[in-house]
């Protein structure tokens, strides 16, 4: 390049002048530069915009959009550039357009003061205003038509929206053309600064300038006139009846985007943009709140009727809270009134016509419009309403009112803490905004309230896509509504009792919360700058394409990661990322510096949401740090409450007990607390989980190494406090052995052992305690007593599922009974001096046990038979396996050998039942059977196998004795089923507990595991006989294969599997919760009890309603099948 000479050209523009400058491709920027320089910027001028480009976000897009604005201003047959020509002249003076500024006086008054402000509501502060220093005030509009460019990316997209002309080109650009070209421009460095900002922060803006000089004055010079956005409006709609409406609107949405390119310019002109980012989102969301009052007198003139009521529009989330982002979905609640007593309307009506103001407001808003010539703003979003998408659009105040005294989820409050008004009638606002203040400084007291909205917040991290869980910058772990989580939840716990509290924004209110000592100043500082720099990060992205995201730049194979460790980057991933380079450029950062920082934000909110909200309630001599905070007791007590504590006081001793003094659990137990009170809270008892950590801490704290391994392990610590909330017994249980608390830290650990393993374990009983009975009946319960623990834990962890808990504890009782039988065989041959036994005994598994779905409180059905040796006569035969019975039935269950819980051996479904021998031979069973048995008894051998004993006896016996009657050749006569069919009646009328409606039994109620296990084994007996895979003494399997040779249909089956499924999870699940046997077959009506119960199956706690809900409509659903299957009806 040579120097400037006559024609205007650059100077000498070298590759390194250019590459420091930040531009990438060197040889378009020469052409572009000179380009530039004979449009009458000059050489000076080319070097400024150099300097300028270095602070770009992206230098070459900005340095490509300003050479289109150049080359526009200065079109060919141009007098101060963006000439109009006839035709869009002749259509600007039909659109009322002009370039006069415009007075309040000359414009139709129903829209510069009119009926979206009845009962002399206050206008809304103009932007003017702002925090940014005036810098955004409004300039006229006046809309014309061009060619539509690239569309820029809204947010919003609808059909045909592409065919929409989005250009304006009108006499405006002959009032700024000459203020705008690149001659003028090289005059005023700031305006050239401001400009090229944001053409290298937004492309879509860019996009948008080519087409429209308003919108490069904006950018440029900021303050371009003084009339208000409703003053625009009112002038482009005109004075008559009838609303100039598609004018109207187009001078809506241009006088909202030149203020937006406003913001931008001050926004990215900042020195310090963290720093100015509530001054910035304050200026969005005055310029939302303008335009929503403007797009409302609009709406109101559109639509007829619409003065006979009162309308108010409240905003709700981020534009409540005057954060809103660039492209944000604007949250709204309406609320309608009559506008007095004479008009008439009906409440239909009143409704009806609010409704038809707030669709005409939303179009406004955000929908392509023929005749429009700009481009959408944003979507307006409605779902915080009453009812959500299912409610009316609009309500009256005392509709509002009853919805939220009577129907509102807990999390509806919270979001009413942002709720402000923003347009339409002021008073009927602020009589909204008294009733919201008086609701959300309740909410903290209603049931279950910090836990419901925790519960949501995990909720909406969950259904993030993985991929995207590390990008998320406003609802990932560590992103912004974690921020906005942990302050809310604090100014909703003391907020009822401080006023200081109460206000919307959250940086307001992390000062707020500080200067009241509910949070240390340097917690405040840290994550208040964390906080603005990632809405920062957001406004950043969003600016680009004027597209509503929230997404860190795509890293590719390094997108997940960065929370719990460092990413692995190179600086090859890095510098082919343009995304990422141009927010980097942002934040005059290197690439890799700005991921470093964005994961080690992220890392510092996770960490400061545990240190903000659970450290405080610690007392202060157990504080860690200087700048820690201590609750004051009231304060302490609040919080408590707040996360599901009943009993405020005694959880404060709890803690003053377990981190007084300088042991080394105090010093632990301050480390780990913070973090066990927020997982307590997320269960079902966190008060019986607080004194389950303190019991374990007095018994085991000082004499073992249990709590370093639960700081050391977050994944044990965090089940252990899960298992305290939710489970009495298992709690009870880890009391008794801290061994058993290390399982929580190995998921290998919490499986079943396997029958082999336990098989190996009570031989090595059977050997240490050989005459010792009250030692072996000590060991073998304690061992069921661990595995009920091991398998509990596991479940309750997530680990086990519930068939793999049914088969362990079945292979528990297997190993358990034999062993108890080889004990008890060896001490009647020791006590009696004999060298062999004269008699082979066997024990056959019967009901539940023999299907192996053992529960964690079930009792052991069996029957025991024996046969007399070679050489043995019956008569000792049978004294001997009576006396072996008696041990047997000692060691598993006398209460005066042992004080480890005992196993009922349950012997009533033998021959005879209750009055029947004990143990019986091999050869009276058949007799027996053969000859005496009712069909019943046929049926209670489809659940046969053996558990323990002599194999060839059992086998025997299950061969020659039940196969031909549980597996008949011919079906069950009609006699013979409607036997079953009368007891299993009788069953449901006079086995069910007295006071226990049919409805709420586990086992014997309608749908419950007797009426699919009674109508299973009905077709068992039926075709067995003929179909050897129905030969089975599993349930579920019995009904898979029904469903395969297609005897059930699988609809049915599927009914049945669930009810099933769901019953033995809840017996269960009670069980594990309270610990008491008597229970757990009676479905509770206190939804406390069914909260608890409902966690094992997989629901949050507190969700009872939600799970009993659930669990009867199965049930219902189940005895609608049996009773079409089992009776025939």
């Amino acid at each position: 390049m040579v120097a400037t000479g006559e024609d205007g050209a650059a100077g000498d523009l070298n590759s390194v002048k250019l590459i420091r400058a930040g531009l990438r491709n060197v040889g378009r920027a020469r052409r572009e530069l000179d380009k530039l320089a004979r449009l009458g910027l000059g050489s000076q001028g080319v070097d400024l915009l150099l300097e300028y480009l270095g602070h770009a976000c992206d230098p070459d897009k900005a340095l490509e959009a300003l050479t289109h604005i150049g080359e526009e201003s200065a079109g060919p047959g141009a007098v101060t550039g963006w000439a109009l020509d006839g035709s869009e002249a002749q259509a600007l003076q039909e659109h009322g357009g002009g370039t006069t500024p415009l007075e309040p006086s000359g414009v139709n008054s129903a829209l510069a003061v009119g009926p979206s402000s009845p009962a002399g509501a206050t206008p809304l502060k103009s932007p003017n205003s702002s925090h940014l220093g005036g810098a955004i005030a409004p300039a006229p509009s006046l809309p014309g038509v061009a060619p539509a460019p690239a569309w820029p990316g809204s947010g919003i997209y609808e059909p045909g929206m592409q065919g929409v002309g989005t250009s304006v080109v009108g006499a405006e650009a002959n009032e700024y053309g000459s203020e705008l070209s690149m001659s003028h421009l090289a005059r005023r460095p700031e305006a050239l600064n401001r400009l090229v900002l944001v053409l290298g922060a937004s492309q879509a803006m860019g996009r948008l300038m080519q087409h429209r000089p308003a919108l490069v004055a904006a950018a440029a010079h900021g303050q371009l006139g003084g009339a208000s956005l409703r003053q625009e409006v009112a002038h482009a709609a005109g004075a008559g009846k009838r609303i100039n409406y598609a004018p109207a609107v187009s001078a809506l949405r241009a006088g909202y985007y030149r203020r937006l390119a406003a913001i931008m310019a001050d926004d990215l002109r900042a020195r310090d943009p963290v720093a100015a980012q509530p001054q910035v989102s304050r200026a969005l969301s005055d310029l939302a709140g303008e335009t929503l009052d403007a797009a409302l007198a609009i709406a109101r003139r559109k639509v007829p009727g619409a003065d006979s009521c009162r309308f108010a529009v409240i905003g709700m989330g981020k534009l409540g809270a005057q954060e809103l982002n660039y492209v944000s979905d604007v949250d709204l609640i309406y609320l309608v009134e009559p506008a007095g007593p004479e008009t008439g309307s009906s409440a239909h009506d009143l409704v009806e016509t609010g409704s038809a103001i707030a669709m005409a407001l939303q179009r406004i808003c955000q929908s392509v419009i023929p005749g429009v010539v700009e481009p959408p703003l944003w979507k307006v979003d409605t779902a915080l309403r009453p009812e959500g998408k299912d409610g009316p659009l609009v309500r009256t105040l005392d509709s509002h009112r009853e919805y939220y005294g009577s129907w509102a989820d807990n999390w509806e409050f919270q979001a009413l803490l942002k709720a402000r008004p923003v347009a339409g009638d002021a008073d009927l606002g602020e009589r909204y905004q008294a009733m919201c203040d008086e609701l959300v400084w309740s909410a903290s007291q209603r049931p279950n309230f910090v836990y419901d909205c925790q519960e949501m917040r995990s909720r909406v991290e969950t259904l993030i896509p993985a991929k995207l869980k590390d990008r998320e910058i406003k609802l990932g772990a560590g992103g912004l509504r974690d921020v906005e989580f942990t302050v809310q939840m604090l100014q909703l716990v003391h907020g009822r009792t401080d006023s200081s509290l109460r206000v919307r924004s959250t940086l307001d209110a992390l000062d707020a919360l500080a200067a009241g000592g509910y949070i240390s100043s340097h917690h405040a500082r840290r994550l208040a700058a964390d906080y603005r720099f990632e809405r920062v990060l957001e406004h950043r992205q969003q600016m680009w394409l004027l597209k509503r995201t929230h997404l860190f730049p795509d890293l590719g194979s390094h997108n997940q990661g960065g929370l719990k460790s460092r990413r692995k980057l190179t600086l090859k991933d890095l510098e082919s990322n343009e995304e990422l380079s141009r927010l980097s450029r942002a934040f005059d950062l290197h690439p890799d510096e700005l991921v470093d920082r964005y994961d080690r934000t992220r890392r510092e909110v996770r960490r400061l949401h545990l240190a903000i909200y659970f450290r405080p309630m610690l007392p202060i001599e157990a504080q860690l740090d200087d700048d820690e905070v201590s609750l004051k007791p009231e304060a302490a007590k609040e919080r408590f409450a707040s996360i599901g504590f009943a009993d405020p006081d005694a959880a404060l001793r709890h803690v003053q007990a377990l981190t007084r003094g300088l042991t080394r659990s105090a010093k632990i137990n301050r480390i780990l607390l913070p973090a066990v009170f927020a997982w307590l809270g997320a269960g079902q008892d966190p008060d019986m989980g607080l004194l389950g950590w303190r019991t374990l801490e007095e018994r085991f704290g000082n004499k073992s190494t249990y709590l370093g391994f639960l700081r050391d392990s977050s994944s044990a610590a965090r089940r252990l406090c899960h298992v305290l909330a939710n489970s009495r017994y298992l709690s009870g249980a880890l009391c008794k052995s801290v061994e058993s608390v290390t399982w929580l830290g190995d998921d290998h650990l919490l499986e079943p052992r396997g029958l082999d393993s336990l098989t190996i374990s009570c031989d090595a009983y059977l050997q240490r305690h050989a005459d010792d009975m009250a030692g072996f009946a000590d060991a073998v319960r304690a061992m069921r007593r661990r595995e009920i623990e091991r398998i509990g834990l596991g479940w309750l962890s997530r680990v086990n599922d519930e068939s793999a808990c049914l088969e362990g504890m079945s292979d528990v009782h297997d190993a358990m009974m034999q062993s108890s039988l080889d004990w008890a065989l060896q001490n009647q041959k020791r006590q009696q001096g004999l060298d062999h036994a004269p008699a082979r005994i066997c024990v056959i598994a019967l009901g539940r046990y023999g299907g192996r779905e053992v529960n964690f409180n079930s009792d052991a059905d069996a029957m025991l038979i024996y046969e007399p040796a070679a050489e043995a006569d019956d008569a000792q035969a049978g004294a001997f396996a009576r006396a072996v019975s008696d041990d047997l039935r000692a060691i598993l269950g006398s209460m005066t050998l042992s004080l480890e819980p005992k196993v009922d051996l349950d012997l009533d479904l033998r021959p005879e039942g209750k009055i029947g021998p004990i143990v019986r031979s091999l050869e009276s069973c058949r007799r027996y059977y053969q000859q005496w048995s009712a069909v019943w008894e046929h049926q209670a051998l489809l659940r046969a196998r053996r558990a323990a004993g002599d194999e060839n006896l059992a086998d025997r016996f299950l061969f020659e004795v039940a196969d031909p009657l549980r597996y008949p050749a011919s079906p069950p006569s009609v006699e013979q089923v409607a036997e079953i069919r009368k007891l299993k009646a009788r069953m449901e009328a006079e086995r069910l507990p007295r006071g226990v409606r049919r409805d709420r039994h586990l086992k014997l109620g309608a749908g419950g595991l007797s009426d699919v296990e009674w109508t299973v084994q009905l077709y068992q007996l039926e075709y067995a006989g003929q179909c050897p895979g129905l030969r089975t003494t599993s349930t579920l399997e019995a009904l898979d294969e029904l469903k395969e040779l297609g005897l059930i249909a699988s609809k049915d089956a599927k009914t049945l599997r669930e009810g099933w499924r769901l019953c033995t999870g809840a017996r269960n699940g009670s069980y594990l919760w309270s610990g008491r046997a008597s229970q757990a077959d009676i479905l509770p009506d206190d939804t406390y009890t069914l909260g608890a119960m409902a966690v094992y199956q997989g629901y949050p706690a507190h969700r009872g309603a939600d799970f009993v809900n659930q669990l009867l409509a199965a049930m219902r659903r189940s005895r609608e099948v049996m009773v079409r299957l089992f009776y025939g009806q």
